[in-house]
């Protein structure tokens, strides 16, 4: 019982916090990650592909993992949209780095700080032919300072991944035979 009122007293504060904030700052303006790009990426057409997107934290600020370690946290989301000629697979993200702040001592956070990997694979489908196919998607996330958390914000996040005409075997030449033919 006494763990969950310091857990509520603790919502209190950083809502309380959060709403201060809000007031004095206009919302939509920061953004508190960035999208540092993803590497080129060439798949065949007979394979998955997978692409690591970089992001960046800004200095003094985090935000929640995947799994922010209380329910009350928003989790980061990286949300992919491919054309139908691609699909999208499993995303993977980093463990996140414990966190514990002097508002609720008794709480482990998982957040991300700095810089950061997001993965996500990709699998050709039937219909599809070689080329140049956008990936679009958004990184849904909350930002916190050491004082207080913000509300949540959307980071539009778009890259190129590039298939490649299939190596399989079965478009070699048969094997010759090894006897003379006169």
């Amino acid at each position: 019982m006494k763990l969950q009122a310091v857990s509520f007293t603790a919502a209190v504060l950083f809502g309380a916090t959060l709403f201060a904030q809000l007031g004095s700052r206009p919302t939509g303006q920061t953004q508190f990650v960035s999208f540092e790009g993803a590497p080129k990426t060439a798949i065949t057409l007979d394979q998955v592909g997978h692409v690591d997107l970089q992001f960046r934290v800004t200095h003094g600020n985090h935000i929640n993992s995947n799994r922010p370690g209380s329910e009350l946290l928003i989790p980061t989301k990286l949300s992919l949209s491919a054309p139908g000629e691609l699909l999208v697979g499993d995303v993977t993200y980093p463990p996140g780095k414990q966190l514990i702040l002097p508002i609720a001592p008794d709480e482990k956070l998982s957040v991300y700080t700095g810089d950061f990997t997001v993965g996500a694979s990709f699998m050709p489908t039937g219909k599809t032919s070689p080329g140049t196919y956008r990936i679009h998607g958004q990184l849904r996330y909350q930002a916190c300072s050491d004082r207080a958390c913000y509300p949540p914000q959307n980071l539009p996040v778009q890259f190129d991944v590039k298939v490649l005409r299939s190596t399989s075997s079965s478009h070699r030449n048969p094997p010759q035979s090894p006897h003379a033919h006169p």
